[in-house]
């Protein structure tokens, strides 16, 4: 008689369930990847509706740019899908539970430190994720985007980019994760509700503190200048009633030639960061049309930043801007940043819920190869990673099309300012400095995209002349 999977022990079926479902949802990305590489490969000329905005040269770049991408996506997960089964099929996670257990003990430190045991287990597991990680990313930056001339970066940067920006995860992962461990082990029948309170309150806190403290660790931050942008974009952010008290210029352009903007605080302590690759008067690269001379190595800044000759002129002119942060704080005026806060923190408490029902389970244990042992920092991970990721993906899903809508009615908002017309140009801008290809699969499109097709975004903003 055939064995099923419903016949085996029912460790067994959560395990293969897990894997199941894993591989499932990379097929499904798979196959969305495929049908849009298609259309990659064959939308080889400008389709008639785009010939007014955007012309072949640009178009043929976009697209061999976001045809690499794809390519390169599609081979990095898969590594990725064989690394994670690998590590299940073959106890990975057990076998570095055992070896953080054995670190400890070296220490002195014997079963009963399980927090102990975990911040070891959490440091190992990040590094080798670092480590087998570290491939890909070198490849993606030094070979797709520098090959497209997006990066700006060189290795000796990159590489102690790199050490930095694992260090100050370390600092913040291990504290957070030994108190909220603390916090299970000690909170009774309601730990749930204290784990959740106490994940809001570092969430507010890294959201508070990040652009202040954590983000000039990696990029320079300078107030900007006063001028003619500053005052329009006080006197637009006071029309709306936004407590704007700083605009800084981020020097994004020491890694890469993509543009971005955006605000942070809370209450009456906003602030807005602009990229100065997205503002035309500011941007490096568009300082010399001519490649610069080489510098001495002992310089730092030049040894680690190329400047390299850029023949179109990048970014954003001043009434764009303005469009643009229109925009962005239509996400502001219109509860956004609130909506998605408080679906963040409705979703995490569920979670937390549900985690305290399940954590008792030690078939969940067993079935990842936790025979004698229930570590909580490893319910953690199987709950919230492996049980959860049906939820995860459909929560994912519904979070792209609430984004999209988000973003439609931002659009709005900045028309409504009279801002349609430049909004409509910076819109059409940024998709050539950054090398946006503007048709896509219908399916890809819904399934990914958290921003609408830049076709979309047009046409809502109505049939604006263009000079």
């Amino acid at each position: 008689m055939v064995e099923t999977i419903f016949d085996l022990p029912v460790e067994k079926q959560i395990f293969y369930a897990v894997l199941g479902f894993s591989w499932t949802v990379y097929l499904w990305e798979a196959y969305l990847s495929y049908r849009q590489r298609r259309i990659y490969r064959s939308t080889t000329h400008v389709p008639q509706e785009l010939g007014k905005i955007m012309d072949s040269e640009t178009f043929e770049k976009s697209r061999l740019y976001q045809l690499d991408k794809s390519n390169f996506s599609f081979w990095s997960g898969l590594y990725s899908e064989t690394e994670g089964t690998l590590i299940l099929l073959l106890g990975g996670i057990p076998f570095l539970w055992a070896v953080a257990g054995s670190v400890t003990t070296r220490f002195g430190f014997g079963p009963e430190y399980e927090i102990t045991q975990s911040l070891v287990f959490l440091t190992l597991a990040t590094l080798f994720s670092a480590l087998t990680g570290l491939p890909w990313s070198l490849y993606n930056i030094f070979v797709i985007e520098e090959k497209h001339g997006f990066n700006q970066q060189t290795l000796g940067f990159f590489l102690k980019d790199a050490v930095k920006k694992f260090a100050v995860t370390q600092c913040i992962l291990l504290p957070v994760t030994s108190l909220l461990l603390y916090i299970i082990k000690i909170g009774g029948d309601y730990f749930f509700i204290y784990a959740w309170l106490f994940t809001l309150a570092v969430s507010l806190v890294l959201v508070t503190i990040y652009a202040d403290y954590i983000a000039p660790l990696f990029d320079k931050f300078t107030p900007l200048p006063e001028g003619e942008l500053k005052t329009d974009i006080e006197t637009m952010a006071k029309s709306i009633s936004f407590p704007l008290t700083k605009v800084y210029v981020v020097e994004g352009s020491k890694r890469s030639s993509h543009s971005n903007a955006y605000f942070y605080g809370f209450f009456k302590n906003k602030r807005i960061v602009l990229f100065d690759t997205l503002l035309e008067d500011y941007s490096p690269l568009n300082k010399s049309g001519e490649p610069q001379p080489e510098q001495p190595e002992s310089d730092e800044t030049s040894a680690e930043v190329k400047v390299k000759p850029k023949n179109k002129k990048q970014g954003c002119n001043n009434p764009e801007i303005l469009a643009v942060l229109g925009h962005e704080l239509g996400h502001w005026k219109l509860g956004h940043t609130v909506k998605n806060i408080v679906i963040s923190q409705m979703n995490s408490f569920l979670c937390f819920s549900l985690f305290a029902v399940l954590i008792g389970r030690k078939e969940l244990f067993v079935a990842f190869g936790f025979n004698d042992s229930q570590p909580t920092l490893i319910g953690l991970m199987i709950i919230f990673q492996f049980i959860f990721s049906p939820y995860n993906e459909l929560l994912s899903f519904c979070l792209t099309v609430l984004s999209r809508r988000f973003e439609f009615q931002a659009d709005a908002f900045a028309r409504n300012m009279g801002k349609a017309s430049e909004l409509y140009s910076a819109l059409i801008k940024l998709n050539k400095d950054n090398l946006g290809f503007p048709v896509a699969d219908w399916l890809f499109s819904m399934w990914h995209y958290s921003h609408p097709p830049l076709l979309e975004r047009l046409r809502a903003l109505g049939n604006v002349k263009q000079d």
